[in-house]
């Protein structure tokens, strides 16, 4: 098995920027339902930031950044009890089942100012033997 790990941060007013200079940026990077959960927020730009940096965290889990897929292709929502969850679709779900990622996890915060994510996931055979090392001591 293999471990996938990609993180990402990214300030709030880098995205607002992108979001006051073009008006077709959240309908090019975010689902309808991404961006209706942007809509129920009061404070939107911290909750889009974290969006964009969950999606930046997963395309590095995935190895390849964002290219050879769309934006889209990552879907962040949520699971019942509010935990930010990730649904891959077309080019983006092709590419983990080659790694043989089933999940991935992810974690988000965000400021005023800026927005992290972290996502992780396992890959690789279902009957492949992981390593652990271990430093023992008496």
């Amino acid at each position: 098995m293999e471990l996938f790990v990609g993180t990402d941060i990214v300030e709030v007013e880098r995205i607002k920027k992108a979001f006051d200079a073009n008006s077709k940026f959240l309908e090019r990077l975010f689902t309808q339902k991404e961006i209706e959960y942007f809509n129920s927020k009061r404070m939107k730009l911290p909750h889009i930031a974290g969006f964009f940096s969950a999606k930046e965290s997963i395309s590095k889990v995935l190895g390849t950044g964002i290219s050879g897929f769309s934006w889209k292709d990552i879907e962040i929502c949520h699971d019942e009890k509010g935990a930010p969850a990730v649904i891959l679709k077309g080019k983006a779900k092709n590419i983990a089942n080659k790694k043989g990622i089933r999940d991935i996890k992810l974690s988000i915060s965000h400021t005023k100012t800026y927005a992290i994510s972290c996502a992780i996931a396992i890959g690789g055979e279902k009957n492949d033997s992981v390593d652990i090392k271990t430093d023992e001591r008496s």
